[in-house]
């Protein structure tokens, strides 16, 4: 279950909020239309996060009027991704915005509380994987992550891995970011107890095919418990990494626990 309708209903078991004012969150109005675009509402109470605004390819304008049918509704912080200068200069006109050029992330509204069940690890093989890298790790903070950066950690000096051993092995969940031929997941899902998310970027010469090389050598890993998103995807490695990092024991009712 999401952590915002579990939240919903412990309000209501423990008294904060009525049963009517409980009905009347999850019944609002599910998105809003606003002519350019339908604006999500109701995505934090199935999925547990709310609406990212994508920014590439949309106006200053458009994502400000998206942005302000979602602060409307309550939405504190709003994760925009792809979002260049310019159009984060004009934005910013209208609200407190926190941008990350590398990144290209900008970020309204404060970060919350970590509430995961442990750290998520972002590794790069090289700097200048780090914007692929501080989209996934920030990506994971505004979903309420606790994150450590290991940046420059690549194989062309193991050493500089393995002097991390401990944040390796105490994540729940790690990032593994490169370019070139993308070795650094496979040696990194070759130490680590947990699921490991490799993301190929277009760091690399011409053989690197924009990544197209170190995507298929990603897929091709011979270790275990690695999986991989699109070439420079940080944020759905940060999202992905996130809804691991969230979630919780069930027993499918089954009615097996009472035996035990």
């Amino acid at each position: 279950m999401n952590s915002e309708l579990k939240k919903i209903l412990e309000d209501v078991k423990d008294g904060r909020i009525s049963t009517d004012e409980a009905l009347l969150r999850i019944k609002s109005e599910p998105f809003e239309d606003i002519g350019y675009a339908k604006v999500d509402l109701h995505r934090k109470i199935r999925q547990g996060a709310a609406e990212v605004i994508y920014g590439a390819g949309k106006t200053p304008e458009q994502i400000r009027g998206i942005l302000a049918v979602m602060r409307k509704h309550g939405q504190k912080t709003v994760l925009i991704t792809r979002l260049s200068a310019e159009a984060a200069a004009e934005v910013a006109r209208d609200c407190e915005l926190d941008y990350h050029p590398d990144a290209r992330v900008g970020i309204t509204g404060p970060l919350p509380k970590p509430d995961g069940i442990g750290r998520i690890v972002v590794c790069t093989g090289g700097t200048s994987d780090i914007p692929v890298a501080e989209e996934a790790a920030l990506t994971a903070e505004v979903l309420g992550n606790e994150v450590v950066r290991l940046y420059d950690v690549g194989v062309a000096g193991l050493h500089r891995t393995l002097a991390h051993l401990d944040d390796i092995m105490s994540a729940s969940v790690i990032i593994a970011i490169a370019g070139m031929e993308g070795a650094l997941a496979s040696v990194i899902g070759g130490l680590a107890d947990c699921p490991v998310i490799a993301v190929p970027t277009s760091v690399g010469y011409g053989a690197s095919f924009g990544g197209l090389s170190a995507l298929l050598s990603m897929l091709n890993s011979c270790a275990s418990g690695v999986s991989v998103v699109n070439i420079d995807n940080g944020f759905g490695a940060g999202f992905l990494a996130s809804r691991i990092n969230h979630m919780e024991a069930r027993t499918g009712g089954t009615g097996k626990e009472d035996l035990e």
